[in-house]
């Protein structure tokens, strides 16, 4: 298998690829990044390919892709859309610190180092969760959905397709995040979210809603 990489900015990727490397060797194709101007150089010694026009030359049965995109939940959905439907198959790329054990999880995910998943979590696919977040216990996480870094979500959660955490977000037990939403930084939820709210502060509290005509 050889294994390409969609977003090169991050140097923490290298960090990862380097961890997965030491347990489970892989073969990396190189990156893609629809930046012009990166098209043809190097990203710590990989090179940059292209973008979204060289997917045609390089998927086959034998590719895999990760896409790396967390900038907000809406993009990362749209880009893995565009793999997709040129026929791409997702991959996931996890650190090896991660404890999957009584876990189920889909494809296309990218769980950082120092992530905390409980048993009985499930996890769709296309999933980012960042350094330090905890998933507490039979939580459920929908697909295209961003964690960010020492997100806090206990036990026995529901969190819609698309929905974006901030970092050092709390998010209590047994609570529903519904599509689409966003949970700004170290917001506290204490009670469930309707679909595409975005909701802020302790306890938070609904500041307005996404618009996802354009998904």
């Amino acid at each position: 298998m050889k294994y390409y990489f969609l977003g090169a900015s991050n140097p923490e990727t290298i960090r990862m690829i380097n961890a997965v490397q030491r347990v489970e060797p892989f073969n990396i194709g190189g990156f893609i990044d629809n930046d012009p101007s990166k098209k043809g150089s190097s990203f710590f010694g990989f090179p940059v390919l292209g973008g979204f026009e060289v997917l045609d030359e390089i998927i086959d049965s034998e590719s895999r892709f990760v896409n790396l995109i967390t900038r907000n939940a809406i993009l990362r959905h749209q880009t893995t859309r565009v793999l997709l439907s040129k026929g791409a198959i997702l991959a996931n790329f996890i650190h090896p610190s991660v404890d999957l054990t009584m876990v189920k999880i889909g494809c296309g995910n990218y769980i950082q180092e120092g992530v905390i998943i409980q048993a009985g979590v499930k996890i769709g696919d296309n999933c980012s969760v960042h350094m330090g977040a905890l998933i507490g216990h039979e939580t459920m996480i929908n697909d295209d959905t961003f964690i960010a870094h020492a997100a806090s979500i206990s036990g026995c959660c529901k969190i819609g397709q698309g929905c974006f955490i901030g970092t050092n977000a709390t998010i209590f037990p047994r609570v529903t995040i519904g599509n689409w939403c966003t949970v700004g930084a170290g917001s506290v939820v204490r009670k469930s979210v309707a679909d595409c709210s975005v909701v802020v502060g302790n306890p938070a509290k609904l500041l307005m809603k996404n618009n996802i005509n354009q998904i």
